[in-house]
């Protein structure tokens, strides 16, 4: 009866161990933390990216001079991918993108929201659903001056012992009555991972 008994508490605490082990736990972190899980392209990468290319946007001379009685319209362009990893690179042109707007230097009209947009003035003109008069009209839209657009290339070398990743990223702003580009500016980032001798 003993033996049962011990081999029933055993069981019991084994199971309650494992059970202790296996449980998941969930914690808040601090988003700006330097992110070092693994060598791929993460959120410190982004940030770091974000704020240069916005701080050097907002500090060069010309666009100071750009800036200094109005607030030019901008739109945001797709930042070009040239890595092989999947990145989110809105995520990146989102951040830039607001932090500007933040600056109180920079209006932006939203190309990826063009279609909505469409298809509310439509439903608002078209539709005899709303009142004429207070119905948005087309062609009353304000038109981007400059676009900012970008790209994100890697380098990527890798042997038995060690890992290395070279990230470039380049932004521009282009005059779209011009043509002629007035900021430009690129960031690196370098990320390396090797085997390291674990004592016994």
């Amino acid at each position: 009866m003993k033996k049962i008994l011990l081999v029933s508490a055993i069981g019991l605490s084994l199971s309650l161990l494992s059970g202790c082990a296996n449980k998941p736990v969930v914690r808040y972190g601090d988003a700006a933390a330097i992110e070092t899980t693994d060598i791929n392209f993460g959120s410190t990468d982004l940030q770091k990216i974000a704020n240069e290319m916005t701080e050097s946007l907002l500090q060069s001379p010309v666009v100071g001079t750009m800036t200094a009685n109005k607030r030019p319209i901008v739109f945001v362009d797709e930042v070009k991918n040239k890595t092989s990893e999947h990145i989110d690179t809105e995520s990146l042109t989102d951040s830039v993108s607001t932090q500007l707007l933040r600056s109180g230097k920079f209006r932006f009209v939203d190309m990826g929201k063009v279609t909505a947009v469409r298809e509310q003035l439509n439903y608002q003109n078209d539709g005899g659903l709303v009142d004429p008069n207070k119905a948005i009209q087309f062609g009353k839209q304000v038109g981007a001056e400059y676009m900012l657009y970008g790209n994100l290339s890697s380098i990527v070398k890798t042997n038995a012992d060690k890992s290395d990743v070279y990230y470039k990223f380049t932004m521009r702003l282009m005059d779209l009555e011009s043509g002629l580009v007035e900021w430009a500016d690129e960031t690196e980032i370098r990320k390396t991972r090797s085997k390291e001798m674990v004592g016994w």
